[in-house]
Formats: C-alpha cells, sequence, structure tokens
C-alpha cells in the first residue's frame, strides 16, 4: 500500500503521508488550482527574462524565459509552483517550456479515500493537530515550543523553551526540520535557535537538522547569535500559508467536519465571516448537501470566535 493517501473533500483535496500512525507529511491543493506538474497549452504574452504566459485565463512567470519563442505565440507549459495564496495576491505561479507532452503526477502514489468515510483515517493518524498548527502557528514539544511567522521574504521559525539552551537548540532543531516536512514549508526558512557556544554543539544542530530533513534543501551553519537558514523548493503553498487566509480555511474545515459527522438536513453555524465565504460558493453547500443526504443551510452567529464553527441536524 502506498505511503500517502489522498481525500478529494469539498473545495479541497487532503494528501497525507502516514508512518507509524502518524503524519510525517501533508498537503491541501485548493479547488481551481493547478497543481505543480502539470502541462498546459498557453500563449506567450511577454518575452524577456523573466517571460509571462498565459493558459487558461491565468498568467505564469517563467524565470528562464522562453528562449526561441517570439510574443503571442503558441506554448506549452509545465508548472513549477502553483498559485500561493496570502498576503501577496499579485503573485504570480511559476512555469516553465514544457518538455514533456503530459502532465507528471504530483509526485504522489496515493490511496485514495471514499469521502465521507465510517471511518476517519486522516483524523486517526492526527488530521486536526495538523490543522490546529497550521492555524495557531504553535508546535509545542516536551521542554518547548516553535512560533512560526510569515513574511514576504521567508517563514521565520521562533523556538522558546525551559531546558538548558544547547539541549533546547538539538531538540528545537529537530522538531522544526519535522514540521518543514509535515507543513510542506518551502523557499527561504529562518530558524532562531537559542545562542550556544561551541563549534561543536553548533554543528550538531546542523547535523541534528541534516538527519531529518530529506533533501533537497541547502542551509547555513548556525551562526554565533543561533540562527541557520534553510532553503528548500518551493513547489506550493504550505499549511500555514493556506491558514493565513482563516475565513476559508475555516470553512473548509467546517465542511470537512460536517460531511464526516452528521446525516439529514444540517445547519452550519460559523462565524460571520466564515459564512460569508460559504455564501461566495453556493455550490460547496451543494456538495455538502448531496454528501450529507439532506439540505444544508447555514447560521452565522458572531458571538463564536472564528475557529469555533460547527454543524448539527436541523
Amino acid at each position: 500500500m502506498p505511503d500517502w493517501i489522498c481525500e478529494r473533500g469539498i473545495g479541497e483535496i487532503r494528501f497525507a503521508r502516514i508512518v507509524d500512525g502518524e503524519i510525517v507529511e501533508a498537503r491541501i491543493l485548493l479547488e481551481g488550482t493547478v497543481a505543480a506538474g502539470t502541462v498546459l497549452d498557453g500563449r506567450l504574452i511577454e518575452v524577456g527574462i523573466p517571460a509571462l504566459a498565459d493558459a487558461g485565463g491565468q498568467q505564469y512567470l517563467l524565470p528562464r524565459g522562453a528562449p526561441g519563442v517570439t510574443q503571442g505565440a503558441a506554448i506549452r507549459i509545465e508548472v513549477t509552483r502553483e498559485t500561493i495564496p496570502g498576503a501577496e495576491p499579485w503573485k504570480r505561479p511559476l512555469a516553465r517550456i514544457a518538455e514533456r507532452a503530459e502532465s507528471v503526477s504530483n509526485a504522489l502514489e496515493a490511496e485514495i479515500l471514499p469521502f465521507p468515510a465510517p471511518i476517519d483515517r486522516l483524523e486517526q493518524a492526527g488530521w486536526f493537530d495538523v490543522l490546529e498548527e497550521a492555524r495557531s502557528g504553535i508546535v509545542r514539544f516536551d521542554g518547548g515550543e516553535l512560533r512560526l511567522s510569515l513574511t514576504p521574504a521567508m517563514t521565520l521559525i521562533d523556538v522558546d523553551g525551559r531546558l538548558a539552551p544547547a539541549e533546547l537548540a538539538l531538540k528545537a532543531a529537530k522538531v522544526a526540520a519535522r514540521t518543514i516536512l509535515r507543513h510542506a514549508v518551502g523557499g527561504s526558512i529562518g530558524i532562531d535557535l537559542p545562542t550556544i557556544s561551541g563549534k561543536e554543539q553548533r554543528q550538531a544542530v546542523g547535523a541534528a537538522i541534516d538527519a531529518t530533513l530529506p533533501q533537497p534543501f541547502e542551509r547555513t551553519a548556525m551562526n554565533g547569535f543561533g540562527f541557520i537558514q534553510i532553503v528548500r523548493p518551493r513547489a506550493r503553498a504550505s499549511l500555514f500559508e493556506l491558514a493565513s487566509d482563516r475565513p476559508s480555511f475555516e470553512a473548509r474545515s467546517l465542511l470537512r467536519n460536517a460531511a464526516m459527522s452528521v446525516s439529514g438536513a444540517t445547519v452550519l453555524v460559523a462565524h460571520p465571516s466564515v459564512s460569508a465565504v460559504l455564501e461566495r460558493n453556493p455550490a460547496w453547500l451543494e456538495d455538502l448537501s448531496r454528501q450529507v443526504g439532506g439540505p444544508a443551510t447555514l447560521r452565522s452567529d458572531p458571538s463564536l470566535p472564528i475557529h469555533g464553527a460547527y454543524a448539527h441536524n436541523a
């Protein structure tokens, strides 16, 4: 059986790789997002480096240009970075000149789960915990915690805890590496660890990252102030980036919970910002109605926290 499982939900497709009963990697592909590896036919609309192509009404930036292709000519491209939602909606997805005629898979051999299912294998493996880490930006471990922050330049990971500095730095480095993998964090990543003296101790911290985080990636040595920078390929949005759009993130989470826990006529109760997302996506409510076997209606409750949405039978 493949390590990965895939659940085609409402508004998103969820992927998880499970090892020893725990989710070690998770990905979410939003509805309407063209997956990395997809080959598209389009047209070159701007030459140069970078070049710009249009495919299906979406513009793609080609960082390496399109040598030998004239402006306005037909072009076949392969998506290398999916659309990244969040604070910089102007950022275009990335692509390159396609070297193959057909799309490749998402590099996953995944077992497709029924949805909804009588046994929630994602939840059994800790899907709720994954979402909670993504929405809060906090990853706790014995003796300390990580706090993740998104910036336009990089994802920053701050470390705090009650252990001795050398012990905390070593343990936090391993947890940070696991978190980067678990939440599909790519691009430039900065880890602010406790300041420790001694070259051997700092080298041990770097070695712990190397042993925990699979290649490909590059990193700097830990400097005297406790900072390490990691650069990984960035083909998709991390779960932290997806969670930065909290109303949409919570709306899709609510739909999953409702589909898995309620049958028949269903009422969704949510914060107004979450309700607004669902109102803008009536097809999602129609899909839920089919899943639960009864009409799904919506009620806003401004007293609820944004993460406090729930579903019940009408």
